[in-house]
């Protein structure tokens, strides 16, 4: 096979869409070459479509070493040389380059982004030998049919280069900074302690961890400063109200406490009654941002969740591509077309009628826009599969949201009742709304509560049944969950769409954090303060939050790469410097951090034998075999010992056995579900045969 098209694409189910698309009868010639799937496409001349698997490429040490810093030579590599775990790679590569050796013409369809972009150029220079300035370039939102055969018919004429740009200098600063950083890290805490322990931050990582720590400090001093509420409880026709006093916050219980008194036995009068009607805008389109929040608080899912099914759905052309920061539908991705498809759903079929028969469709759009992709949307096709109920959920509510944004604005009554008690107010607050508008486009995800009240006029007498007076305490600001803390790093502009929540998995997963409300763990303490004590620049948002801004920069051409690496260069390298002359110090702090959280990992829960050790997994010198002892046996004040299942990786659930009151833990098995049990044997739910 010679003078073929070969278009590279950035994964295996992408590819397969591509050549579906682009193949004359729409049935590409599947096939394998080393493992490794390709599609053959006829359209007037064969083409050829190889998927790659995410980064083939990637930043490594010059010199090939892998311990040491500080460190500034590097090389992009194949990540089979740079990753012990990526050693499949090779023959990815390899086959490209089999594949690019007979090849007359080359196009990159990768994802259109940055990370897509820098994927596919690396193919093309290294992998297909330095074709990256001849490739053509496909432009597409949506795998389907007549979007993929318009970016393959109409092909940018070469890379887009400003944004390869941009993505190469992110990776090779953010290799110098993670590399340096977490071996330094690694390295002071292994010649301290003798042992090795994965430790480490980065330009991201360490400033999101440390808005974590600084809300967690915020917490453990705040000081509870005493206040008093009043309220009322009002009969009307029947029923009970309850109204707030006009004062939301009384400083003194002797004021709160005259309050009570002057009012008590009294009776109100309703004095004013303010009826407002105001006209609720349609939401907008969905960026990845909203999205993850929207499904974060309707579904409970974390961002990477939401994330990692999005890619799914855009896989099998069911949305368009979700990485985007734009909040903007432009004409051109066809609305009737979408609505067309949409209605052949039985779910949406009388919705989308609704706005078909529409004049004019415009959606209500916000001015945050993004030049590679439009805000997400459904493309219309229906699922030609089995959706799973989480696929089907973030489908769902994207299909929603793109009807909801075309709809009219609904219209919302307040209601505001003041009723006079011996010269004091008390307040009631209604809510309705008078027409849905959009709102039955987007419902069940609306999230607007209703309040009835009943007809009142001014002048109405009113039954005060009860004035009541509530001791309260100022709380501190609440822990940020995965949702919130994505907006922080939004907010204060550091990460990218692509990047943030994959940042907050990496906290996770160094143990950093925990809890979907999170809580930082004493080893993300002792990391964050023993960085701000001796090198605080490591973990400064500001100095991210400008690096960001050069990349942005350079993907605008108003900046280039070798300065934005010198700058980074010239910041970094004093500050290893730093780190070298407290490693000692730093080492011993670290060290100690990571032992701590190792005996803390160990602690399943409190010891219900003798009601002040701790049960945690030990093992035994003899046998090497793992089980579960109290803390006290070492003092000679307990004897309680539990045994375990010696296969899995067992944790503790936090939780104590409804049953019998020990605590609970989880044994996960690679392939298999996971099983949790209550530890204590004796349990009388295990007698019972349903195990605790």
């Amino acid at each position: 096979m010679e003078n073929y098209t070969l278009i590279v694409t950035e994964k295996p189910d992408a590819a397969k869409r591509i050549a579906q698309a682009l193949d004359a009868d729409g049935k590409p010639q599947n096939a394998k070459r080393n493992g490794v799937p390709y599609f053959v496409a006829q359209r007037n001349r064969t083409i050829l479509v190889v998927p790659a698997i995410g980064h083939l490429y990637t930043v490594m040490q010059e010199d090939g070493k892998r311990g040491g810093y500080p460190v500034f030579n590097f090389k992009w590599a194949p990540r089979y040389a740079a990753e012990k775990t990526a050693q499949r790679t090779r023959l990815w590569i390899d086959t490209i380059s089999s594949f690019a050796e007979n090849a007359a013409d080359f196009i990159d369809a990768c994802d259109y982004d940055v990370e897509g972009s820098l994927i596919g150029y690396t193919i093309l220079k290294y992998a297909c030998n330095g074709k990256e300035r001849v490739a053509k370039r496909m432009k597409y939102s949506t795998l389907t049919k007549p979007d993929l055969e318009k970016a393959y018919e109409q092909p940018l004429a070469h890379l887009d280069f400003a944004l390869i740009e941009a993505g190469r200098t992110r990776h090779e600063v953010d290799w110098l900074y993670g590399i340096n950083l977490s071996r330094a890290l690694t390295q002071a805490a292994k010649r301290q302690s003798g042992t090795y322990a994965t430790l480490s931050t980065g330009r991201v990582q360490g400033p999101t961890l440390r808005f974590l720590v600084t809300r967690e400090h915020e917490i453990n001093c705040h000081v509870p400063t005493p206040y008093w509420t009043v309220h009322a409880e009002l009969e009307i026709d029947g029923k009970i109200f309850e109204a707030a006093y006009e004062k939301s916050v009384i400083g003194s219980k002797a004021e709160a406490a005259a309050i009570v008194e002057a009012c008590k036995g009294k009776s109100g009068i309703v004095d004013r009654v303010d009826v407002k009607e105001s006209h609720v805008a349609p939401p907008f389109p969905f960026d990845l941002g909203a999205l993850q929040y929207e499904a974060y608080g309707v579904f409970g899912y974390t961002p990477s969740r939401t994330s990692s099914i999005a890619q799914r759905l855009y896989l099998d052309a069911l949305i368009s591509y979700p990485r985007t920061s734009s909040q903007k539908l432009p004409k051109t991705i066809g609305y009737r077309q979408i609505l067309n498809g949409l209605k052949r759903e039985k779910t949406y079929g009388n919705l989308a009628q609704d706005l078909l028969a529409k004049e004019t469709l415009k959606p209500n759009e916000r001015k945050q826009e993004d030049p590679a992709h439009p805000a997400i949307y459904p493309t219309g096709n229906l699922p030609d599969r089995q959706l799973d109920v989480s696929e089907r959920r973030i489908w769902d509510l994207i299909v929603r949201r793109f009807m909801a944004v075309f709809g009219e604005p609904a219209l919302k009554q307040d209601m505001r009742v003041s009723v006079a008690v011996d010269g004091h107010h008390f307040f009631l607050h209604g809510r309705q709304i008078l027409r849905d508008g959009w709102m039955r486009f987007y419902k069940p995800y609306v999230r607007s509560k209703e309040i009835a009240l009943p007809p009142v006029k001014e002048g109405d007498k009113i039954d005060v049944r009860k004035i009541i007076c509530n001791d309260k305490f100022t709380i501190p600001p609440p822990r940020y969950t995965p949702s919130s803390l994505l907006r922080k790093m939004e907010t204060e502009g550091i990460g990218t769409k692509a990047t943030r929540a994959e940042i907050i998995e990496t906290l996770y997963n160094r143990k950093y954090i925990t809890d979907k409300t999170i809580a930082v763990t004493d080893l993300g303490f002792d990391v964050t303060e023993t960085l701000h004590d001796f090198c605080p620049g490591v973990i400064s948002v500001e100095l991210t939050k400008q690096l960001e801004q050069k990349m942005e920069q350079i993907q605008n051409g108003e900046e280039t790469r070798e300065n934005v690496l010198r700058e980074a260069v010239a910041y970094l390298a004093p500050l290893l410097e730093e780190f070298k002359r407290n490693e000692e110090a730093i080492g011993k702090a670290l060290s100690e951090a990571v032992r701590k959280a190792r005996i803390q990992e160990r602690i399943l829960g409190n010891c219900p034998a003798c009601g002040t050790g701790k049960l945690m997994i030990l093992y035994s010198r003899k046998t090497g075999k793992r089980f579960i002892g109290c803390t006290n046996y070492f003092k000679n004040q307990c004897k309680t010992s539990l045994p375990l299942p010696q296969k899995g990786l067992v944790k503790a659930t936090g939780r104590t056995c409804r049953v019998c009151g020990w605590p609970t833990v989880t044994v996960r098995f690679a392939g298999r579900r996971p099983w949790q049990f209550c530890v204590n044997p004796a349990c009388p739910q295990k007698r019972k045969g349903s195990g605790g």
